[in-house]
């Protein structure tokens, strides 16, 4: 992840613990104002949500897994862009669910890959192109240079 962040040059947090879910995160902001999130969002106060996606992202990371979910690394963007569940991502293990609305890429199949490091960097970054083209991001004013897919 760190990798993938930087290649950045726009507002970007740092790799983090998301305090939320426990998830180790990262987000790229196109630097725009969102529409206001509608909230909703179990064990989260909407205000803190309204707060949290004020400004359109691009969001990835990976989640430890629980009950019966297991380990998975995922990718979203708020607002979502249509036709993002319909972008075409990589690598061919990952794909979109509709139960979490998100990309998500299982561990077991990075776990398994020849290269995963190159796993995860393809899932990263595809995702977030999905977001960025579909959400028509200004790219060339945020990125240094792409994260190079083998």
């Amino acid at each position: 992840m760190t990798v993938f962040r930087s290649h950045y040059i726009g507002k970007c947090s740092p790799v983090h613990f998301f305090w939320g879910s426990f998830d180790l995160a990262v987000t790229r902001f196109s630097g725009r104002r969102a529409p206001e999130h509608p909230g909703g969002v179990p064990n989260m106060a909407d205000w803190v949500t309204r707060e949290a996606y004020s400004h359109e992202v691009s969001s990835c990371g990976f989640w430890f897994g629980g009950g019966s979910t297991e380990a998975l690394f995922y990718a979203y963007a708020y607002p979502t862009p249509r036709g993002f569940k319909d972008y075409p991502i990589q690598p061919q293990s990952a794909f979109y669910s509709p139960e979490l609305q998100e990309f998500v890429l299982p561990y077991e199949a990075v776990r398994q890959a020849d290269d995963p490091d190159t796993a995860v960097l393809q899932f990263l970054q595809s995702t977030y192109e999905a977001g960025a083209n579909l959400g028509d991001w200004e790219r060339a004013a945020l990125e240094d240079t792409p994260v190079v897919r083998k």
